[in-house]
């Protein structure tokens, strides 16, 4: 699959390149299985400077840190593809719940019941979730794709 979207990343690389400065790929800290930490690998679709201070923020489809090709490649989900090489290494699978930022597990932990229960399967490329919710940008909507997840 990989080899197979490579033309596809390579384009996509370029025109974030030439669309904003800054680099091509940003590493986020995530949580796996058991809440074992794993770097995520996705192309950048906001601003390099989007979080000021190291402070995670919800992630909204439309926000203004998005960048112009980041619009469209979150909108088309290209953005995430560099999470093959994630796939390659065993840290994650094609299909599980997707992993998320520390700061923001224990922030779901304390409110939505059963919450920690999606980290006894190994995280994934794409889940349940994503197929089936819009892009999720709140603790009730973390609530909704819980429930597919489980």
């Amino acid at each position: 699959m990989l080899v197979l979207l490579l033309p596809l990343m390579a384009m996509t690389a370029m025109a974030i390149k030439i669309d904003s400065p800054g680099p091509v790929f940003y590493r986020q800290q995530r949580l796996s299985r058991f809440g074992k930490a794993l770097i995520l690998l996705k192309f950048r679709s906001m601003a390099a400077d989007a979080e000021p201070g190291g402070s995670p923020y919800w992630a909204q489809k439309q926000g203004q840190r998005i960048t112009r090709i980041g619009r469209f490649i979150r909108t088309t989900r290209i953005d995430e593809l560099p999470q093959l090489a994630n796939v390659i290494r065993g840290e994650i699978s094609l299909v599980g719940p997707r992993p998320e930022r520390p700061h923001f597990v224990e922030q779901l932990a304390r409110t939505v019941p059963f919450y920690r229960q999606r980290s006894y399967v190994k995280p994934g490329l794409t889940g349940w979730a994503q197929v089936n919710f819009r892009y999720g940008a709140s603790v009730e909507d973390a609530r909704e794709k819980l429930a597919y997840d489980l």
